[in-house]
């Protein structure tokens, strides 16, 4: 899946605020296409074209409390995009979520309401 594809939310539907944003666009009758990350996770080329359209590096899209994050010394300030993406290819939970792609552009949807801004 490419990151210029149609609207779509990466969705963990065990998180609220993923499903928060899920709900608010359903409530303005668009319907993305559901990206489980979590089932299939978003390959280091997935990751760049997201991170592209976020127009941010790497260490925005992690979730450091995960237990991954400190598991793999992911704190270290000298890794570089590349090894943060790599860790994130391998290990999908450190995905920061939920994340909505509309228009050629991406957000991260914390909180919820941000998905807005792209429409």
């Amino acid at each position: 899946m490419q990151p210029s594809s149609p609207t779509r939310l990466y969705h963990n539907p065990g998180c609220s605020k993923s499903r928060g944003a899920l709900e608010l666009l359903r409530e303005r009758g668009i319907e993305p296409q559901i990206v489980a990350y979590l089932e299939r996770a978003p390959d280091a080329e997935e990751l760049r074209g997201l991170l592209d359209l976020l127009g941010l590096p790497a260490r925005a899209l992690l979730r450091n409390g995960e237990d991954a994050y400190t598991a793999l010394g992911l704190d270290n300030p000298n890794l570089d995009d590349a090894a943060l993406i790599a860790a994130m290819a391998a290990h999908p939970q450190l995905i920061e979520r939920p994340l909505f792609v509309h228009g050629g552009r991406a957000v991260i949807g914390r909180p919820p309401e941000r998905v807005l801004e792209l429409l």
